[in-house]
């Protein structure tokens, strides 16, 4: 689904990307972690064509995405921070998102899981951060597209929000979605994610099941398995 060769990214002096080779396929949660400057951002950016590679190539479903736009349309994206138009009601903001991308939209069950219908007369700036959240789930999900790229996407929920999401996301994933989600909350990568992606300092430093990890490490958690490894990253 996802193909990415010897990817190099450089922002004056700053190598962020070094080299990086991976393959993820189709269907799927798979987890990107890594600390602050890892290159995660960096990488997922190169991804959706917000940022051009100084090197190395990028296919998406098997088509060099290079200069190429028309790929996007099968990739719904998460921002970390949900900062809307204020001045915008939430029915008004939907229905922008739906005219500007052109696709047909499911949206009516999202708002019932995530009870949004009072709020649909609001506008955006008195929303509530956990609120504005919900609405950024819905604009991501309403589209029914393979790819899903998710930055955070827990932030500001409520449990019942949490649980609704998490549900959301394994309904997609065995529907054979492939959803990369960056995040730091390991319990939720421990509770929804297929595989781990490692980075660090611009390099992958795992790629696998939870299981494979914990197995390697000795480890009976992820957060002690990652900072072992992460040890053994920066000691080589």
């Amino acid at each position: 689904m996802i193909q990415i060769s010897n990817l190099h990214k450089s922002f004056k002096k700053n190598h962020v990307l070094k080299g990086i080779d991976l393959d993820i396929d189709a269907g799927g949660i798979y987890a990107i972690l890594g600390p602050n400057g890892s290159g995660k951002t960096t990488m997922i950016k190169s991804i959706l064509g917000m940022i051009i590679p100084d090197e190395g190539n990028l296919k998406v479903d098997g088509e060099d995405i290079h200069k190429q736009f028309a790929y996007r349309q099968k990739l719904n994206y998460l921002p970390q921070i949900a900062d809307f138009p204020g001045n915008l009601k939430v029915n008004e903001l939907i229905r922008m998102i739906i005219d500007l991308r052109e696709q047909t939209a499911n949206h009516e069950p999202l708002l019932e899981t995530f009870g949004l219908n009072p709020y649909l007369e609001q506008k955006l700036s008195t929303l509530s951060g956990g609120s504005a959240q919900k609405v950024n789930l819905v604009l991501t999900f309403m589209f029914d597209n393979p790819i899903y790229i998710l930055d955070e996407p827990t932030t500001g929920l409520d449990p019942n929000a949490l649980i609704q999401f998490k549900g959301l996301l394994r309904k997609e994933r065995d529907k054979g979605k492939t959803i990369l989600i960056t995040t730091h909350i390991m319990s939720f990568v421990d509770e929804v994610a297929d595989e781990i992606i490692y980075l660090l300092e611009g390099r992958i430093g795992f790629k696998g099941s939870i299981d494979k990890l914990l197995a390697i490490y000795e480890s009976e958690d992820i957060e002690h398995a990652i900072a072992d490894m992460a040890k053994n990253m920066i000691d080589a």
